[in-house]
């Protein structure tokens, strides 16, 4: 028997967050960052997904967006603000990010999951992105 487990919808980039911060010093504080709003943002999501299932209204519903704008702007600081407004994954970033804001507003609990996937690993493909070109040996 599995202990009960909590839903998390940020697996990817609280993983990849942790990882980070337990790497090099150089991205250790940045990730750290990172780390701390995808935890905010996970658990703002989990509340939010509860009153989505029960058709009802929550303080995360509304407090949602702001979590995954603070986690975003996180993103960009870590990797590079020039970096972030250059990379597909801002891009999709910002999709996903509309599309999450939709289904809650619309309470659609199938959209909200599905633009969750899009939208943590478009944020942990960013991380490991920058974790891999900063650890890479140089030529």
């Amino acid at each position: 028997m599995h202990p009960k487990q909590e839903p998390s919808f940020l697996p990817l980039t609280i993983g990849v967050a942790r990882s980070a911060t337990e790497g090099s010093a150089l991205l250790r504080d940045g990730a750290g960052e990172v780390r701390r709003c995808a935890e905010a943002a996970d658990v703002a999501a989990v509340g939010c997904w509860a009153a989505l299932l029960g058709g009802c209204q929550s303080a995360e519903r509304k407090d949602l967006p702001s979590r995954l704008r603070a986690l975003a702007e996180a993103t960009s600081g870590y990797v590079g603000a020039g970096w972030w407004a250059a990379s597909a994954h801002r891009r999709r970033v910002a999709e996903a990010q509309l599309r999450i804001n939709d289904a809650v507003r619309e309470g659609d609990g199938a959209e909200f999951a599905e633009a969750f996937v899009g939208y943590d690993q478009a944020i942990a493909t960013a991380v490991v992105s920058v974790q891999n070109y900063v650890e890479s040996p140089t030529p």
